[in-house]
């Protein structure tokens, strides 16, 4: 059963421009040049996400939803996952090449980066669920009221101690403000098919 995770109960990795909770909802503001990267092929490492993070515990599962409405190169929102500086994951909805992009970034001291395109997602609620089972991570995403489809699986040592939630980053402008609708802890996915 999905218990809603007060936004209260999270705290960020970095403060975005603004915060404002209207209806429910979180609002969030994303800082201009805001990212999250580590090396791989640009050189640089970026560590000024915005991420409202909460313990993730083994054999439990994280789901955020939004509404992805991206119209510059790499406006971003979805779900982080921190165990330190060198091993975290991002996934969720990316703005890449004219066209949002369903995303995941996975982290191991470099990053590496899938994505593939989802046009028809822009401008509409997404929803990221983030499970933790044995050694993995499994990474799910759906748009509207669709059925999760599977969009990574990521090792994951059952003992690390990791922090998940929400979050947005806006590497090429100011002005990003994405709302997230809900925050909440379940059971994680039994299977991965």
């Amino acid at each position: 059963m999905p218990t809603d995770i007060a936004w209260n109960r999270g705290e960020w990795t970095n403060q975005p421009a603004a915060v404002v909770e209207h209806e429910g909802d979180l609002v969030v503001t994303a800082a201009e040049g805001s990212d999250a990267w580590r090396v791989t092929s640009y050189g640089f490492i970026h560590h000024s996400e915005h991420a409202l993070l909460a313990s993730f515990p083994q054999d439990s599962a994280m789901e955020v939803v939004f509404t992805a409405d991206f119209s510059q190169q790499f406006d971003q929102a979805g779900i982080f996952v921190r165990v330190n500086a060198e091993h975290w994951i991002k996934a969720g909805v990316e703005f890449a090449d004219g066209a949002a992009q369903l995303c995941a970034v996975v982290t191991d001291r470099f990053s590496d980066w899938s994505l593939a395109p989802v046009p028809e997602w822009n401008g509409r609620k997404v929803r990221m669920r983030v499970s933790r089972s044995g050694n993995a991570l499994t990474i799910r995403a759906a748009s509207g009221d669709k059925e999760l489809q599977l969009v990574r699986v990521v090792p994951l040592a059952p003992d690390a101690v990791a922090l998940a939630g929400p979050f947005t980053c806006a590497p090429t402008r100011p002005g990003l403000t994405v709302p997230f609708h809900s925050w909440r802890a379940t059971a994680p996915d039994s299977q991965l098919h």
